[in-house]
C-alpha cells in the first residue's frame, strides 16, 4: 500500500479492458477516499458542489474519473451509445459519502445557496418575481411561490428544471419577507391537459432515453440539492460537524394539480403540508422506468408502511386520492378552484405561532426520522446503484416498451 501520491501514479489510463480499470479506481478509493477529498477542497476550506466536484477529481487525479470533455462527448449520444463513463463518478460519490468525515462536508455543500440565487436575490427582493426559464417564483403576501414550467413535457423534470427549481427554493429561503414556500405546477398546453396546471411529471424519460440526464447534475444534485434544501434549509454558518444541524429553513406546501409522478411524488414526501385537488393521483413507476426513485425507498416506507412502499415501487401501485392509503401522501383535498384559498389557511397556520417556532418543530420531526448521517449513508449507496441502473441494458428496454421512447423526439 502505497501514498496517495504514489498510488494516483498508477491509476490506470485509457487501455485496457473497463472492468480492469474499474477494479484500480476502486482499490485506490478503498484506500485514499478521505485523502482525495481533502486535497479536493484544500483541507475541506473550499466548498465544492458535485456538479464540479467530479471534474476536479478528474483534473487532480487523472484516470480516476471522466474528464469533463469526455462527459460531455458523451452527452451527445443516446443513453444505449454511451461507453458508462458516469459509473466511475458516481463510484467517486458513493466512496465519499460512505466515509463521514467528507460525507457530512459534502452534504452540507450541497445546501449552500446556488451561485446564481444569490446573484438575484436583490432583484427578487424588490420586485417579487424571478423567472428562472423552467421555473418561476413569486411572492404572493408572505408566501414564495415556486412554479415548475416545462409545458411541453407535461412538467417533467430533467437536469435544467431541476436546476432551475434549486435556484427558485433558495431565493425563497433567502428572502425574508417569505415565510412560506409553495411548490406547484404551471399550466400546461398539452391537448389532455390544456389550460390546467400540472404538478410534476416525473424525470423526463424522452431525455433520459436520448442521453440527456445526468447522473451528477440531475440524479445527485436533485436528491443532494433541491430535495435537500426543501428539507432542511440551507446552511449558513460554518459549522458542519457537530451535529446540530444549522439551517435556515421554512416550512413548505406542496399543491398538487393532476398528478405528482415519480419525482414528483418523490418531492410530497419532503413537504410540511400537501394539498391536492379532487381527481388527483400520485404514483412512483421506478419499476417501469429502470431507475431508484431517489430517496422514496427510505420515505416511502416511513410514510406508508414497507409493504405499500414495496406495492409502489415494485408493482406500480398508484394512489388517487379517493384511495385510503393516499392519506399518507396527502393532508388535505379540495375542488381545484380551492386550491389557492386552501394554500392560504395552511400557510397562515403553519405560522401562526411565528416562523421561529415552525422551524424549529419541523427540525425535531426531522431528526427523529432522517438525520444527515443517515442521508448521507443512503447517498453514497444510491450514487453507485443509480449509475448502475442508468446503464443496465434493461432501463433502454423498459424505456421503448412502456415509454415508446424510441418515437418520441427532444
Amino acid at each position: 500500500m502505497g501514498t496517495l501520491a504514489e498510488d494516483a501514479l498508477v491509476l490506470p489510463g485509457a487501455e485496457g479492458e473497463p472492468e480492469q480499470r474499474r477494479k484500480l479506481r476502486e482499490t485506490f478509493l478503498r484506500r485514499h477516499a478521505e485523502a482525495v477529498y481533502e486535497a479536493l477542497t484544500d483541507g475541506y476550506r473550499e466548498e465544492i458542489r458535485v456538479e464540479e466536484l467530479v471534474f476536479a477529481a478528474a483534473e487532480r487525479f487523472p484516470g480516476l474519473v471522466p474528464t469533463r470533455a469526455q462527459i460531455e462527448a458523451e452527452r451527445q449520444l443516446k443513453q444505449s451509445e454511451k461507453a458508462g463513463h458516469e459509473l466511475d463518478q458516481g463510484n467517486l460519490l458513493a466512496h465519499l459519502l460512505a466515509r463521514p468525515r467528507p460525507g457530512t462536508h459534502l452534504a452540507h455543500v450541497m445546501l449552500r445557496p446556488r451561485r446564481e440565487a444569490i446573484e438575484r436575490l436583490d432583484e427578487f427582493r424588490a420586485s417579487g418575481r424571478a423567472d428562472l426559464g423552467s421555473a418561476r417564483v413569486e411572492r404572493i403576501g408572505r408566501i414564495g411561490q415556486v412554479e415548475l414550467a416545462n409545458p411541453r413535457f407535461l412538467n417533467a423534470e430533467d437536469d435544467s428544471a431541476s436546476a432551475a427549481l434549486e435556484i427558485g427554493v433558495d431565493l425563497v429561503l433567502l428572502d425574508p419577507a417569505c415565510e412560506v414556500g409553495v411548490l406547484r405546477g404551471a399550466v400546461v398546453d398539452n391537448p389532455r391537459h390544456a389550460g390546467r396546471r400540472v404538478f410534476n411529471a416525473g424525470i423526463n424519460l424522452t431525455h433520459l432515453y436520448h442521453g440527456r440526464i445526468s447522473l451528477v447534475n440531475f440524479m445527485i444534485a436533485r436528491e443532494m440539492g433541491l430535495l435537500g434544501k426543501i428539507q432542511r434549509g440551507l446552511w449558513l454558518s460554518d459549522d458542519w460537524e457537530s451535529g446540530l444541524e444549522d439551517t435556515a429553513e421554512k416550512p413548505w406546501i406542496a399543491a398538487v394539480e393532476s398528478f405528482a409522478i415519480g419525482g414528483g411524488c418523490q418531492l410530497l414526501l419532503v413537504m410540511d403540508r400537501v394539498i391536492a385537488e379532487e381527481g388527483a393521483y400520485f404514483s412512483l413507476p421506478a419499476r417501469k422506468e429502470g431507475i431508484v426513485p431517489g430517496n422514496a425507498n427510505q420515505r416511502l416506507a416511513r410514510f406508508l408502511g414497507e409493504r405499500v412502499a414495496r406495492q409502489a415501487i415494485l408493482f406500480e401501485r398508484a394512489f388517487p386520492v379517493a384511495d385510503q392509503a393516499a392519506a399518507g401522501l396527502c393532508d388535505r383535498v379540495v375542488e381545484g378552484r380551492a386550491i389557492d384559498a386552501a394554500i392560504a389557511e395552511d400557510a397562515a397556520q403553519l405560522t401562526s405561532s411565528g416562523l421561529v417556532a415552525a422551524a424549529a418543530n419541523r427540525k425535531l420531526l426531522r431528526l427523529g426520522q432522517e438525520p444527515i448521517d443517515q442521508f448521507r449513508r443512503y447517498m453514497a449507496v444510491y450514487a453507485r446503484e443509480q449509475a448502475r441502473c442508468l446503464y443496465a441494458p434493461a432501463l433502454i428496454e423498459n424505456l421503448e416498451r412502456n415509454w415508446q421512447a424510441a418515437d418520441r423526439t427532444l
